[in-house]
Parts: structure tokens; C-alpha cells; sequence
């Protein structure tokens, strides 16, 4: 592992990341690595991502530093291989082939430096029929069976944000994979590529269910079984208010208790029999509209019914466990995750807000001894380009009228 300077403290405090910005699970992954104490260098493009958000809120570049190397330039291959040289992971989002095109392949960055771990995240994978097509995250989980699981019988499947395919099937695996590769190199001094597409991890999600669908106790078919909504104790309910409360009181002394403080004590036997589903989810459903959201959180709090109010995004900071474990913290006026999961020994934290494309230029260059990113004693490009984009983003911050929250 490569020793030197670092931008914290966790439990990858010492290793040395390479990001090549892009946009979704590349740089979630990279904020997972930054969070648990990796100094990770994002090496953004002239201009920006496409991303229409304001750098200074990006979380998901927290904890790293920004350089900005223009690849198509004759000497920025070179620049980026400078830092692959120095790094313990490189992690790329582009469409295979397109690194290689650039010169910053796997084979070349390991020509520079054999222990390298070269993470690659893309949707289809790195070769199969799909390989060079584009797609997100609800192309990549549609055709793993993913996102015919989800949502009622007679509507078309709701789409689960991006969260089951880019940061679940994707993030998480990539990580994974990178961690594992990190500890092969460390034993063997040898590294290696890292394939991590989503339809891959988003399938792997699924091995319950298929395990479950081979042993007869899964129909292929949304709504119908114990985990997709078609349990009556399994699922969510309207309330008065038009709130919604989620239940998942699936073994029998939870159910036991759900049925208890919902006062359907008469139904306590229509668990197991489920030709009185129905009659159960009427029942329950019935309950649930009498009374507000806030109202049955407090009928159900400190009991084992497995219910709980759903909340919304701006809601979920405040709910009283989230507040007191820290869930969420606050980093220069933005409410965000804490980092996941914790350390006794080597805790994590927000160390720094989003890093601004090239504010990094000078510090990166010094501390990884790459000389080479600095052009400018004064000023470098990625400096001045960055002070540009933050200028021309209050400029434009302040002609825009704010929206009523």
C-alpha cells in the first residue's frame, strides 16, 4: 500500500485512489472510499460533468480533492498516468474501450505501475451483446428481473429512483470488488482489472429470490408473494392524512402484536390462511385511513409490530433514532448521510464538503510528487478554471428567483 500523505482518517487511511470523473455509481463508489479515509483524487474534465447541479452541493464528491486534466490535450495521458503510478486504485465509468482510446487503459497505467487496481463501472459490462450500448439505471435493472419484482399487479412497475441499480448494483459491488482486488495486490503485488457492471450486482441482489422461485415458494409475478407487497402484513398503508405507514410484521409474534394495537384481534388466524388475505387487507387498510400518520406512530411506538411511519426525504434527518445515532450530519450547511458503516477503532467522518473541479491542483501536486500538474507558479489552469465556474455560478445564483420551499 502506497504511504504518504493522506486527507484523513478511517480505515483506508493511507491508499491513494485515482478517480476519472463521471457521473452516478463511478463517483458514489469513490465518496464510499473518500468517507472511509482514502485520498481520492478526482480528475475532472475542462467544462465540468453534465450533471446540472452546483459543484458546492455534489455530496458525492465530499472527501476528495479535484484536478482538472484535459485527456484530449497531447500531455494529459501522460499527467494521469503520473498519478496512476502513485496510486493503489484507479476507477473509470466510460464505455469500454473509451480509456484505452485515451491512454490510460489498463494496460497502460499497469505498464507504470503492476499493483495497480483498475476499477471499471459500467451498466452493461465489459463485453456481451449490450457492452457498447448506452443506458441507466432503469435499462440495467429492467432486464435482470429487478424491476418486475416491484410495485402492484395491474400498473406498470414504479421506478425505484437509482438507488437498486447505479448505488446498489453498482457502487456496492464496485467497491467490493476494489477492496478484495486492494487485498489481493497488498499479499501478491499484483494487480488487476475490476469488471463491475450493474446488470451483474443487481442479478447477484436476487439470489434469495431465485433460491425462492426454484424451491416453488416464489411466483414470477409482481404482487403475489411474501416480500412484494402481496402479504397483507407486509407492505404499506394510506393513512387519514394521506400519509402512509409500513408495515412488516411477518413472524407470528410480531403479527400477533400489529393485529393487537390495529384492534383486528378477530383476525389474528387469516395470517396463515391466505384465502382471507383480502379480507385481511381490507381490514387493515380500513384501520389504517381512520387515523393520521403521527397518530398510529404513536400507537405503535415501543412495540415489536415491525410498523413505521414512511417518511419523506427532508422528514427522515428529524425521526428520533436517525437523530440520535447521527444518521445525518450537517457539513457546511448541508444536510447529508453520515458515512457507512462504523469503525470503533478507525472512525469515519464528513472531513470536507464537495471538492471543486481543480481548487486541488497545487496540493495534489505536491503531496503525490506529480510536479507536472502545475503549469502555472501563479495560478494553474484548474485554478483559474475553477474560480471561473464558481463566478460565473454566483452570477448566475443571484439573477435566479428562489423557489418557494
Amino acid at each position: 500500500m502506497t504511504t504518504g500523505r493522506t486527507t484523513g482518517h478511517g480505515p483506508l487511511e493511507g491508499v491513494r485512489v485515482v478517480e476519472l470523473a463521471g457521473i452516478g455509481p463511478g463517483p458514489f463508489a469513490c465518496m464510499l472510499l473518500a468517507d472511509l479515509g482514502a485520498d481520492v483524487v478526482r480528475v475532472d474534465r475542462p467544462g465540468g460533468s453534465a450533471l446540472a447541479i452546483d459543484p458546492a452541493h455534489d455530496i458525492t464528491n465530499r472527501n476528495k480533492r479535484s484536478v482538472i486534466v484535459d485527456l484530449k490535450a497531447p500531455d494529459g495521458p501522460a499527467r494521469v498516468l503520473d498519478l496512476a503510478a502513485r496510486a493503489d486504485v484507479l476507477i473509470e465509468g466510460n464505455r469500454p474501450g473509451v480509456a484505452e482510446r485515451l491512454g490510460v487503459g489498463p494496460g497502460d497505467c499497469h505498464a507504470r505501475n503492476p499493483r495497480l487496481v483498475y476499477g471499471r463501472m459500467t451498466g452493461w459490462g465489459q463485453d456481451g451483446p449490450l457492452a457498447d450500448r448506452a443506458g441507466h439505471d432503469v435499462s440495467y435493472i429492467a432486464v435482470t428481473g429487478a424491476l418486475g419484482m416491484i410495485g402492484a399487479a395491474d400498473r406498470p412497475p414504479p421506478v425505484p429512483a437509482n438507488l437498486l441499480g447505479d448505488y446498489a448494483g453498482g457502487s456496492l459491488y464496485l467497491v467490493v470488488g476494489v477492496l478484495a482486488a486492494l487485498h489481493h495486490a497488498r499479499a501478491s503485488g499484483t494487480g488487476q482489472v475490476v469488471d463491475a457492471a450493474i446488470v451483474d450486482g443487481t442479478a447477484h441482489l436476487s439470489a434469495m429470490i431465485h433460491g425462492m422461485l426454484s424451491a416453488g415458494s416464489w411466483q414470477d409475478r409482481r404482487a403475489a408473494n411474501l416480500l412484494d407487497g402481496g402479504c397483507p402484513y407486509y407492505g404499506t398503508y394510506e393513512t387519514a392524512d394521506g400519509g402512509y405507514m409500513a408495515v412488516g410484521a411477518l413472524e407470528p409474534q410480531f403479527y400477533d402484536a400489529f393485529v393487537d394495537l390495529l384492534g383486528l384481534e378477530d383476525l389474528r388466524d387469516a395470517r396463515r390462511d391466505w384465502t382471507r388475505w383480502g379480507e385481511l387487507r381490507e381490514a387493515v387498510a380500513a384501520r389504517f385511513r381512520s387515523r393520521s400518520r403521527d397518530e398510529w406512530t404513536v400507537v405503535f411506538e415501543g412495540s415489536d409490530a415491525c410498523v413505521a411511519p414512511v417518511l419523506s426525504l427532508r422528514e427522515a434527518p428529524r425521526h428520533p433514532h436517525l437523530a440520535a445515532r447521527g444518521t445525518f450530519t450537517d457539513h457546511a450547511g448541508i444536510t447529508q448521510p453520515a458515512p457507512a458503516p462504523r469503525f470503533s477503532a478507525t472512525p469515519t467522518a464528513v472531513r470536507t464538503g464537495p471538492a471543486r473541479p481543480g481548487a486541488d491542483t497545487r496540493e495534489v501536486a505536491r503531496d503525490w510528487d506529480v510536479p507536472e500538474l502545475v503549469t502555472d507558479p501563479v495560478r494553474t489552469p484548474a485554478e483559474t478554471a475553477a474560480a471561473t465556474s464558481e463566478e460565473a455560478h454566483a452570477k448566475i445564483t443571484a439573477r435566479t428567483p428562489r423557489r418557494a420551499p
